[in-house]
């Protein structure tokens, strides 16, 4: 089984997006997908209710998913983590103990060629618009990691 981790800041908006999005396109017998934040400010809680609903909207149950902070022991759980953008990937792999763990760390957006800044925008302080534009970016790139993965 792959098991696949989603890291960005908070873990309310948009790596939650990911992780319901990614999980929604793999089959749960050969993928299992989390999310984490490289902070501990929203621990417990639900994703930010816009993120909810945008993903809703989209056919995408994520309001079951309860926000965590990223600790060094997810090396060991996950293949592959995945971070929102440049300052979560730095804190990530601040976390790491060796080569290994680094190895298994990739910027989200690298995996989308069609996109330049390859930081996912971080939508909590703007409005559903938005939350719109980084489910479609998330979606877009989720689709191409999932091509990458079944082959």
């Amino acid at each position: 089984m792959t098991k696949i981790l989603m890291v960005c800041l908070g873990n309310i908006c948009r790596s939650p997006l990911a992780h319901g999005i990614l999980q929604s396109k793999l089959d749960d017998d050969n993928f299992y997908t989390d999310s984490a934040g490289t902070a501990s400010y929203h621990i417990g809680e639900q994703p930010d209710y816009r993120s909810i609903n945008v993903a809703k909207l989209k056919g995408i149950d994520i309001s079951q998913q309860k926000a965590r902070q990223f600790k060094a022991t997810d090396f060991d759980t996950f293949d592959i983590i995945y971070a929102m953008d440049q300052s979560n990937y730095s804190n990530i792999i601040g976390l790491a103990r060796s080569n290994e763990d680094i190895d298994k760390v990739k910027l989200f957006l690298d995996e989308n060629l069609n996109v330049q800044n390859k930081n996912v925008p971080d939508p909590y302080y703007g409005d559903m618009t938005d939350f719109e534009f980084v489910f479609d970016l998330i979606d877009k790139t989720c689709e191409i990691i999932v091509k990458q993965l079944y082959k």
